[in-house]
């Protein structure tokens, strides 16, 4: 006799609902567009890139980003097939939160950020150039749109699919409220990692907020000249992704809520982390691109802020795996001959 974790609600051999099937399809012809745009780019194309743009500026850098991007839109594609086939459901549960952490942090900001950003400019804001730099142009208007839907789509659907899976595979380990909990914080080593995160967090809140209420300390001339709505709403999200991270962490870790449902805290934590990190972390890969101009090169500070944010989001994400291996390992267990 063996024991196993309570096995998911689908069956091996169940059909695949509609919905599910509907959502993967939605998930992999949003990829699509993105992948046209970049192979054609790899190819020597310019289209959608205006003559001047800074992008040209960087030669081999800017292939290895297109790479870089294109295998990672690619690695949507099999997330979307891995949560829709039979073969998925045996994937050990570390390597898919892994991608799907990494994707999920990389497409929040861009699901929530690019609407906004719409929205702030109907209402009279500018993309940029606001402290009288020259705007100069990085993408034709049309590019970003095409780029920025098909990922909100991606994140959407995405999202939705990894939601069922893991309802089906792990929705106990979120069941209940926090009051359902073993009674008292959680491990000790929780707690020092969400404290931690924390602390840790206050240097990269900081900046973040001063820049987006006008603040220029510790930003770059490029960065200064080309401020505009976009910046300011950017700059916005990332503090309140950094709240989230760290209000996560620290409710798991110190569980000071019990009428809050348990998935509250884990999204923030997953979400927020995730959004942090990633974006800390690709932010200061492209800020390491050789070549364009010395005035958009990020600042000392710039560099600490990303990497502030990166340490807080994966000290939030050690939390958040904690707390789920913990309650994993306290689950009900039933015997399988």
């Amino acid at each position: 006799m063996s024991q196993t974790l309570v096995p998911t609600a689908s069956a091996e051999g169940t059909a695949l609902p509609r919905s599910r099937r509907l959502l993967r399809a939605v998930a992999v012809a949003a990829c699509l567009p993105y992948l046209t745009l970049k192979a054609a780019w790899l190819m020597g194309s310019r289209v959608g890139i205006p003559a001047d743009s800074p992008l040209l500026d960087h030669g081999t850098g800017l292939l290895v980003a297109n790479v870089l991007t294109v295998l990672m839109d690619c690695a949507v594609i099999v997330l979307a097939l891995l949560l829709t086939r039979p073969w998925g459901r045996g994937v050990p549960a570390w390597l898919l939160a892994a991608p799907m952490w990494v994707a999920t942090g990389l497409l929040a900001p861009i699901t929530a950020g690019y609407p906004l950003q719409l929205l702030v400019h109907a209402l009279g804001g500018s993309a940029g150039g606001t402290s009288g730099g020259t705007d100069e142009p990085f993408l034709h208007t049309w590019v970003f749109a095409v780029v920025y839907i098909g990922f909100i789509v991606q994140g959407l659907a995405l999202g939705a699919l990894f939601v069922l899976y893991a309802r089906d595979r792990w929705g106990h380990l979120w069941r209940g409220r926090m009051r359902d909990l073993p009674a008292g914080p959680a491990g000790t080593a929780q707690r020092v990692l969400a404290v931690t995160a924390a602390v840790v967090a206050l240097f990269p809140l900081t900046l973040r907020v001063l820049w987006a209420c006008g603040g220029t300390a510790g930003l770059s001339a490029g960065a200064v000249a080309g401020r505009g709505s976009d910046f300011h709403v950017l700059e916005t999200l990332y503090a309140l992704f950094l709240l989230a991270a760290v209000t996560g962490g620290v409710l798991l870790a110190f569980r000071r809520a019990p009428a809050l449902a348990v998935r509250v805290p884990l999204a923030l934590a997953g979400i927020g982390s995730g959004a942090v990190a990633c974006w800390g972390g690709w932010m200061a890969a492209v800020a390491l691109i050789p070549g364009g101009d010395s005035a958009d090169h990020p600042t000392k500070l710039m560099f600490l802020t990303y990497a502030g944010q990166m340490i807080v989001g994966l000290l939030v994400a050690a939390v958040g795996a904690r707390f789920l291996a913990a309650r994993s390992a306290g689950a009900v267990r039933r015997p399988v001959t």
